[in-house]
């Protein structure tokens, strides 16, 4: 900064620029300190001399994240915030590994946001996270806030995706019954285009897998139709999304709607399908850990995610639907609700008993399904 004013003072010795371009020089000196840096799984903003330095690790990507992050920085310029991408699965460990580490020591992220609801809900259950009431969480529907201690900050619809190219219209599913009796149909429009996620490496798959059982009785049929039609796994919506936009699959099951949005409004040939059965919704949840050097500061950035400002800049930013106005038309929305309820397919025997079934339903006798990218990480 020294060196960029002495070199403004020279100029203006000089009289090689005006009086308004010496205004804009002073000004990016000013906010120099200020500018965002980004690396490839992180990014830094605010200035680097702050005694108030926010840590916060998500499993959204940088990208997505990037202009809400600018916009909070902005409102809060005398904090450093360090944001870090991780998957679920390592957001979820590294908790315990440092609890079990340093149980009493302030030390790693101050919020911890992921798409792992169920996983979030069970670092709350085993005592891991800190409790924070504010008018933004006391505004939180009851579903969206459990205990004081785990909030949800955004939505996304979990939806079938179909390439309009490759799928008549007048033979699109609208429920599971319809999608099973597509399966079924004499002509196999779906044989060895149709894609699920692999429940077995991807958290979100798991999720919605499992909340499938525990609320259609026709789960195991659609599973079992899924293995007959030689059924391709995926382990991220993005993977699925670039087998429909290729035209390799006809139809996906259980993706996000923000990544399909996206995809959708670039140009791809694909639509939603909102089940009218029920359209389950993924929750983005987040909690302030126990061990939070600077819970205040995870607790101010987790009420600006809450207020309006930031429930706007989240839907605009990352597509996702703000908690207040989780709604599908003509769907039967069921908002997976945080709780208890998340943690029955978390026992390590309903786990190994639920992957069995799967893996008995949908891999073809002494073999495996057509995997996915193994380099995509579930979000």
């Amino acid at each position: 900064m020294r060196n960029a004013l002495l070199r403004i003072r020279g100029v203006i010795t000089r009289g090689a620029i005006t009086r308004g371009a010496i205004a804009c020089a002073l000004l990016l000196v000013a906010t120099s300190s200020h500018a965002a840096e980004v690396s490839g799984s992180g990014l830094t903003l605010g200035p680097a001399d702050s005694k108030n330095v926010l840590i916060l690790h998500a499993s959204n990507s940088v990208q997505v994240f990037k202009g809400v992050l600018e916009d909070f920085s902005q409102l809060n310029p005398d904090v450093r915030l360090e944001y870090t991408e991780l998957s679920t699965q390592q957001l979820y460990g590294d908790t315990i590994d440092r609890a079990q580490a340093n149980p009493t020591a302030l030390h790693g992220p101050d919020l911890i946001i992921s798409s792992a609801m169920d996983l979030q809900t069970k670092l709350v259950n085993d005592g891991y996270a800190r409790v924070h009431v504010s008018p933004e969480t006391r505004a939180l529907p009851a579903w969206a806030n459990w205990r004081d201690e785990v909030f949800s900050i955004g939505t996304d619809p979990i939806v079938m995706v179909y390439n309009t190219g490759k799928l008549a219209a007048t033979r699109v599913p609208h429920t599971r019954r319809e999608l099973l009796s597509l399966l079924q149909a004499p002509d196999q429009p779906l044989a060895n285009s149709i894609s699920t996620y692999d429940v077995q490496g991807s958290g979100i798959g798991y999720l919605a897998a499992t909340q499938d059982t525990r609320l259609d009785s026709m789960a195991g049929a659609l599973l079992a139709a899924f293995g007959r039609n030689g059924v391709t796994i995926h382990e991220s919506t993005e993977d699925a999304l670039d087998k429909l936009e290729r035209g390799d699959v006809t139809l996906a099951y259980n993706l996000l709607e923000s990544y399909t949005r996206h995809r959708i409004d670039q140009g791809a040939p694909l639509a939603i399908i909102y089940p009218q059965d029920y359209t389950l919704m993924l929750s983005r949840s987040a909690i302030i850990p126990k061990q939070a050097p600077r819970a205040d500061l995870g607790a101010r950035l987790l009420d600006y995610l809450l207020s309006p400002r930031g429930q706007e800049m989240l839907a605009k930013q990352s597509g996702m639907r703000r908690v207040n106005a989780s709604v599908v038309p003509a769907a039967g929305v069921r908002p997976m609700a945080l709780g208890v309820g998340l943690l029955v397919y978390l026992d390590p025997l309903k786990k190994r008993h639920f992957l069995d079934l799967w893996r008995a339903a949908i891999l073809p006798p002494g073999g495996s399904a057509r995997p996915a990218d193994p380099a995509a990480l579930p979000r």
